[in-house]
């Protein structure tokens, strides 16, 4: 390949430098979610607490616990909903603003628009898929 065909090709590749998903599940008990997963897993806490924790491996994200009921996710609040209760796909992107504007042009169904989030110290903003599947994305 040409040096010139490299150069081409890596700038397609480099056009979102970052785009992974944390999932989120939600759970009774985070502290003993969070040893079961730390002990199935081999994976380690890098929050703790109650209502939320970030287990991680190598520093990567594994996965993330969340109480149920807790910080108001519409798909958190009840344990006893139907299939899909207790999903959020959370999205953390390079170029949060970007991500938003493909959003509106995809006239996605935003429900809050970018915003600080004071439990995770990120901006991020929220919508829903074409199968109404709750979505967080984050910088």
């Amino acid at each position: 390949m040409s040096l010139k065909a490299n150069i081409c090709k890596e700038n397609r590749v480099k056009k979102y430098a970052m785009v992974r998903t944390e999932t989120i599940i939600a759970v009774k008990n985070v502290p003993e979610s969070s040893e079961f997963y730390q002990k199935l897993l081999g994976c380690k806490s890098e929050h703790g607490g109650n209502t939320f924790e970030i287990l991680t491996s190598e520093k990567q994200v594994v996965l993330c616990l969340h109480k149920w009921g807790d910080h108001e996710h519409p798909t958190m609040l009840n344990f006893e909903k139907e299939v899909g209760n207790g999903l959020i796909l959370f999205f953390r992107v390079d170029g949060l603003k970007k991500v938003f504007e493909n959003a509106k042009t995809l006239k996605a169904n935003i429900e809050k628009e970018i915003h600080y989030n004071e439990n995770s110290l990120k901006n991020q903003f929220i919508l829903r898929d074409l199968d109404n599947y709750y979505i967080i994305i984050s910088e």
